[in-house]
């Protein structure tokens, strides 16, 4: 049986490694002792395409499982307009697109491409202003699909055991400082031990 990885995974592997590790430990039943208020407002924001209630046009998929067999990796859309070729990323609020959210929207298009789907633009939308912001494919961004295929790699072939964390301040705001057994700080962002 193949091991496929979460394609949330993608940016929890660049903020930390471990957190992949620590969120399958604590799992859903327990956000509440380490989800901080932003990323509940988060995951509230996407009730309604996780409830499939954002829309009701058949050409609108919306929450549906994707998978890549070439990347191994799995996970949901947000919203994907199939008669446009459209692919959305929603996010609460969004001050800055880093690599990792923009190796989510990757692997979501590129997921929905090996299932058979043609993808013409990726963007994101950030809810708390209703912005859009348009992004390139991955193949018309080369030096970033590179990144995104690096880092698919080493997460497929990260092993927890030798890992050492490398930033310290990483380490003071993560989520999960108080439950790790090697952070760099010594102090966590709620306050410490």
């Amino acid at each position: 049986m193949e091991l496929y990885l979460k394609i949330t995974y993608l940016n929890d592997f660049i903020y930390c490694p471990l957190s992949i590790y620590y969120h399958q430990l604590y799992g859903d039943l327990t956000e509440r002792l380490y989800y901080n208020d932003a990323q509940l407002d988060g995951k509230a924001a996407h009730e309604a395409i996780d409830n499939q209630h954002y829309s009701t046009h058949k050409n609108i998929l919306q929450g549906i499982d994707v998978y890549s067999d070439e990347y191994k990796l799995c996970g949901k859309i947000d919203i994907f307009d199939a008669e446009k070729g459209l692919l959305t990323e929603r996010k609460k609020h969004i001050e800055t697109i880093y690599d990792g959210y923009l190796f989510q929207l990757y692997a979501q298009c590129l997921c929905l491409r090996e299932m058979g789907y043609t993808v013409n633009e990726i963007r994101f939308y950030s809810s708390d202003d209703n912005k859009v912001y348009k992004v390139d494919l991955p193949e018309n961004n080369p030096e970033m699909f590179g990144k995104f295929k690096k880092t698919n790699e080493a997460m497929q072939h990260f092993d927890v055991d030798t890992y050492e964390p490398a930033s310290e301040e990483k380490c003071k705001h993560c989520i999960y400082n108080e439950f790790c057994d090697r952070p760099l700080s010594s102090k966590s962002y709620n306050g410490g031990f």
